[in-house]
């Protein structure tokens, strides 16, 4: 038997590939929906991606699905496929540590023990909502919200309102708040994002752009940018220095894909872009470039954390970030990680990650029992 950690998509579709390679699989889900992340996230969030190139092995998104599929349209997909594929999903069980118990696995969960011979963690990047630990954060009398808890702009209508990083979440944030009339939107950025705007075959491009050098790659996207986005310096946003792809290799981070009208909102500074943000006090915000705002409400688009520390930190798998080491193949022996890699269209590479992970469970089932490498340190 094989446990999977994490009933998002790319838990799903490693527990469908295991399926189909005859193996069995129990895909353990702390909370109580398959595609949790997903559910929980924005009324406006949609795929970065387009359907066809977003799919997980085996399963096509319905008719009529939108082309870039919205939020309740992707945890639709993920339930009918779990449904589909009659996976062994034990929901509201919570994974709390991982032990290497001889030749097999423990999990200590909230619902007792469990041992499996291989392990696949997928509990996603998007795990553990990050703020930043802004000086003076504790004293800001405002509203202060990750935008893991922002749903829509009916609380904010009244508010002056300072969204917090340039990435997907934050412009569209933005974008949402200025389409619903609220008072005033500034968009604080320390880092000028690389930007692509949403378009059906913008991700088909960037995935095969992956296999160039570098700055041949950059240098496209630049061209793209420029031919699509335009130059927006003189609103805050210049055209970074390094591209793309330079980033993605070297930072893991991905570019900022958004729509045609909020850059129309950028331009018509229904979406003001200010510096980023250097401490906070009772009644406002001390901005980088020592310009000082008073927005009501604070919204951080600042990231995640991939909350693993707990659960596997003791195993000397993870790096400094909390980034699983070994991102494709067996970070110990039985012990995978799946839909940690930055890729565009992530979606689409869940479904070839699982597809690999399962064939290399099946081998490992068939061959004879022999010598396993050192037992990972428990402690």
């Amino acid at each position: 038997m094989v446990i999977v950690v994490g009933a998002g998509p790319a838990g799903l579709a490693a527990a469908a590939e295991l399926g189909r390679a005859r193996i069995p699989a129990v895909v353990l889900e702390q909370a109580d929906v398959v595609g949790a992340s997903w559910r929980d996230r924005y009324d406006r969030l949609r795929l970065n991606s387009a359907r066809w190139v977003s799919t997980l092995p085996g399963s096509r998104f319905p008719r009529g699905t939108g082309v870039f599929p919205a939020r309740d349209e992707v945890v639709g997909y993920l339930g009918d496929y779990a449904e589909r594929h009659t996976l062994d999903v034990r929901l509201g069980v919570r994974v709390e540590r991982i032990d290497r118990a001889g030749d097999t696995w423990r999990l200590e969960t909230s619902a007792g023990e469990f041992e499996a011979a291989h392990v696949i963690v997928a509990g996603g990047y998007a795990h553990r909502p990050y703020v930043p630990a802004w000086p003076g954060r504790a004293d800001f009398a405002g509203t202060l919200v990750h935008a893991a808890e922002y749903r829509s702009a009916a609380r904010f209508r009244e508010d002056d309102v300072l969204v917090v990083g340039p990435g997907c979440s934050g412009v569209e944030i933005a974008h949402d708040l200025a389409e619903s009339g609220v008072r005033r939107v500034r968009l604080a950025v320390r880092t000028p994002p690389n930007m692509l705007l949403r378009d059906p075959l913008g991700v088909q491009l960037a995935r095969a752009l992956m296999h160039l050098p570098e700055r041949r790659a950059d240098a496209i996207v630049r061209f793209a940018r420029r031919r699509t986005i335009g130059d927006l310096a003189e609103f805050g946003l210049p055209i970074p220095e390094e591209g793309v792809f330079t980033r993605l290799r070297r930072d893991h981070v991905t570019p900022t894909i958004v729509d045609r009208e909020a850059i129309e909102a950028i331009r018509a500074r229904r979406i003001e872009v200010v510096s980023g943000v250097s401490a906070l006090d009772a009644n406002g915000v001390q901005l980088a470039d020592g310009t000082r705002i008073e927005p009501d409400a604070v919204i951080a688009a600042t990231g995640y954390g991939t909350g693993l520390e707990p659960v596997v930190g003791h195993l000397d798998v993870l790096d400094e970030r909390g980034v699983p080491r070994v991102l494709a193949g067996e970070a110990a022996p039985g012990l995978r990680f799946l839909g940690y890699i930055h890729r565009p269209g992530p979606l689409g590479r869940f479904g070839e990650e699982a597809r690999e992970a399962a064939r290399a469970i099946a081998r490992a089932h068939r061959q004879p029992a022999t010598p396993r490498h050192p037992a990972v340190a428990a402690t």
